[in-house]
């Protein structure tokens, strides 16, 4: 890639998608935002502000929103901000209109329920031949948005295209570490959405801070060993891709994640944990998805899996934590 990234549209008006517009203006991109609502596109360009996302965030005047793909296609880099299970359905929303060389950078964190996709690979079905990197680690998008310090993973096989999307997204509070395992980077930001929301249950009923570390650490070998049997790397599990973003969102309420399961633990059932948000908990969505993926490859993940009976099938939470308590006794390091 010889051609400096100066123009990135970013694919989704949500909090994330707010955000990173503002990462990218902030160093120094021309930044468009493309929302698939056009009251919200119109509310964006005449307030300078996501009232129904990021409030209080102000946008440069310079950041603009559209709702027309063909605006979308001029750009430099395509980012995909929108939840993930509706990327194959939005991505495929520009299949006629980007042209192929254009690289797209994958910012949702999940597994496709039903198929077991990454998202990589639900973009090489939908959007082929595009150069494509993961934009994953913890970040929460209000406080990149008013410029707080955050570094993050970029994770891609086309070393000449990570560098040129450090340089497009990289400020002084913004800054990226390149990785060349994208399969990594994915299996981290996508499971630790499902553990958050164990660590959630365990703040909800007052387990203590021994417990919610215990989860932490053993939710990482969960993400470690599912990793590596799809070819993920150990450095990048143990990176900001993994351990940083797992360690950030088990351990704060500005997660959805961890707020999902924290009402959960405290005694609600799930419809009215999610009444009233408007935002997504990509681990609501994504616990199934993860452990069929995990039964494919014959890795064992019994956090994963007590959430996914919790979340999908109605299952008693205090049942759930005492047959994770009364396992059998094992290895560390396994």
């Amino acid at each position: 890639m010889n051609k400096p990234l100066q123009r990135v549209a970013v694919i989704g008006a949500g909090a994330w998608g707010t955000a990173l517009a503002i990462a990218a203006h902030r160093a120094g991109r021309e930044a468009l935002i493309w929302a698939r609502d056009a009251a919200l596109a119109a509310r964006l360009n005449a307030q300078h502000e996501n009232p129904d996302y990021l409030p209080g965030v102000p946008l440069d005047p310079a950041i603009r929103a559209t709702t027309e793909g063909a605006e979308v296609a001029t750009a430099d880099a395509v980012l995909l901000a929108v939840p993930a299970q509706h990327l194959r359905a939005i991505a495929g929303c520009f299949a006629a209109v980007l042209p192929r060389d254009r690289p797209l950078v994958i910012c949702a964190k999940g597994i496709e329920r039903g198929s077991g996709a990454l998202m990589s690979e639900v973009l090489a079905e939908v959007l082929p031949q595009h150069p494509v990197a993961v934009l994953s680690g913890p970040t929460f998008a209000g406080e990149v948005a008013r410029g707080l310090p955050a570094a993050v993973t970029l994770a891609t096989t086309d070393a000449a295209l990570g560098t040129a999307l450090v340089t497009a997204l990289g400020s002084r509070t913004f800054r990226p570490y390149l990785s060349d395992d994208p399969v990594g980077a994915q299996i981290g930001g996508a499971v630790k959405n499902v553990i958050a929301v164990a660590c959630g249950i365990v703040a909800g009923r007052k387990l203590g801070a021994n417990a919610g570390a215990a989860l932490i650490t053993r939710g990482l070998a969960e993400i470690a060993r599912l990793g590596r049997a799809l070819g993920g790397r150990r450095k990048t599990l143990m990176g900001l891709s993994g351990l940083g973003d797992l360690t950030l969102t088990c351990t704060n309420i500005q997660s959805r994640n961890f707020a999902l399961g924290q009402a959960l633990g405290a005694g609600q059932t799930l419809d009215q944990a999610l009444a009233g948000r408007r935002t997504v908990a990509e681990g609501l969505h994504s616990a199934a998805a993860v452990v069929g993926l995990a039964a494919q490859h014959r890795v064992e993940v019994p956090i994963s899996a007590g959430i996914a009976a919790i979340l999908e099938q109605g299952a008693s939470i205090d049942d759930t934590i005492a047959a994770l308590l009364t396992r059998p006794f094992a290895v560390e390091t396994r």
